[in-house]
């Protein structure tokens, strides 16, 4: 309500003030204004403009914290996330090979892109990606990554139990 009422009677003061402009420029003749009047006129204007500029700071004030806690929010998110990576592939038993791979996997990079950072053949990788997916206990990329995201989403601490390797596993 008060930001309307000071937007509105700065609105108006500008109104008049171009109005004034427009007048003199071409030529447009008007009853002029007493010296009070006009005065009081610009004293509104200048009240408006201060008041302006408070609620503009308080306002940039406000937003600035925001984006503080937002970013906040989401480097605290970002260590939970690398957290939970590091609690899992510790159930999981996973070599630290099998870790970057998974890492890099969860990243979303293909099995080439994970190859050539690793420097070893695509194979290789293909293999490791079968034994993460075999002891996370999923059938591949998608839902290993499910399973982060549920873990994140979800408010309960135990996630999903490690499975035990299977008995032909090499």
């Amino acid at each position: 309500m008060i930001i309307s009422l000071v937007f509105l009677a700065q609105a108006l003061c500008a109104m008049l003030f171009i109005s004034d402009i427009f007048s003199s420029l071409f030529g447009i003749e008007a009853r002029p204004l007493s010296w009070e009047m006009r005065e009081m006129l610009e004293m509104g204007a200048a009240l408006g403009l201060v008041i302006g500029a408070v609620f503009g700071g308080l306002a940039m004030r406000r937003a600035v914290a925001d984006r503080n806690k937002a970013q906040e929010r989401l480097r605290r998110a970002s260590g939970a996330f690398m957290d939970l990576l590091e609690e899992r592939f510790a159930e999981w038993a996973l070599t630290p090979a099998e870790r970057d791979v998974a890492l890099f996997a969860i990243k979303g990079m293909s099995t080439a892109e994970i190859a050539v950072l690793r420097a070893t053949s695509e194979g290789t990788v293909k293999a490791q990606t079968n034994a993460i997916y075999r002891k996370a206990g999923v059938s591949g990329r998608s839902q290993l990554l499910s399973l982060f995201i549920d873990d994140l989403m979800r408010d309960d601490t135990p996630i999903r139990p490690p499975h035990p390797p299977s008995a032909n596993a090499a």
